[in-house]
C-alpha cells in the first residue's frame, strides 16, 4: 500500500484524473502534487520583454491556481488529508525522475496522466509520461 504519491499536474484533464484516481485509490496516503514549470513552453519574446523574474513569478502564481483548481475539482479542499504542493521548473520529464530519485523523497508511487495539456505530450502516448515510466525508480500508474 502506497503512503506518499507523487502526482504531477497541468490541469489537463487527464492530470486531473490522476490526482482523482491516486486519492481514491490510496486513501490514507499522502498527495504530493507538482507541477513543473517549463521555460521552453514559454514565448521567448514575452520572457525578454517582460523580465525573467517577472516572468517566474507569474508562473509560480499559475502553478499556484492550477494546484487550487484541481483540489477543488477532486474533493481535497477543507480536508484533513495531506496534500502538498510542490512546484519545480525544468523539463518536466527529467524534474519528476529527479524528485522521485531525491534523497528526501520517500515516494514509494507516481500517478500521472497519460497526455498533458501542452507541447509534444498532447501528441503521443504522453512523452513525459512514457520518460517517467521508463525512469521511474518506482511503480508508476498511468491514467487516461
Amino acid at each position: 500500500m502506497a503512503e506518499h504519491v507523487l502526482v504531477p499536474t497541468d490541469g489537463s484533464p487527464q492530470s486531473v484524473a490522476a490526482v482523482r484516481f491516486a486519492a481514491t485509490e490510496w486513501p490514507d496516503a499522502e498527495l504530493t502534487l507538482l507541477n513543473v514549470i517549463n521555460p521552453a513552453d514559454a514565448d521567448y519574446r514575452e520572457r525578454a520583454l517582460s523580465g525573467s523574474e517577472e516572468w517566474f513569478q507569474a508562473e509560480k502564481r499559475k502553478s499556484r491556481e492550477t494546484f487550487a483548481e484541481v483540489k477543488a475539482e477532486v474533493g481535497l479542499v477543507d480536508t484533513d488529508r495531506s496534500v502538498t504542493d510542490r512546484i519545480e521548473v525544468g523539463s518536466p520529464q527529467k524534474v519528476i525522475v529527479e524528485v522521485l530519485d531525491g534523497d528526501d523523497a520517500g515516494y514509494d508511487h507516481v500517478v500521472m496522466g497519460s497526455h498533458g495539456r501542452t507541447g509534444v505530450s498532447r501528441i503521443l502516448l504522453g512523452s513525459v509520461a512514457e520518460e517517467v515510466l521508463r525512469r521511474s525508480p518506482v511503480p508508476v500508474t498511468i491514467v487516461r
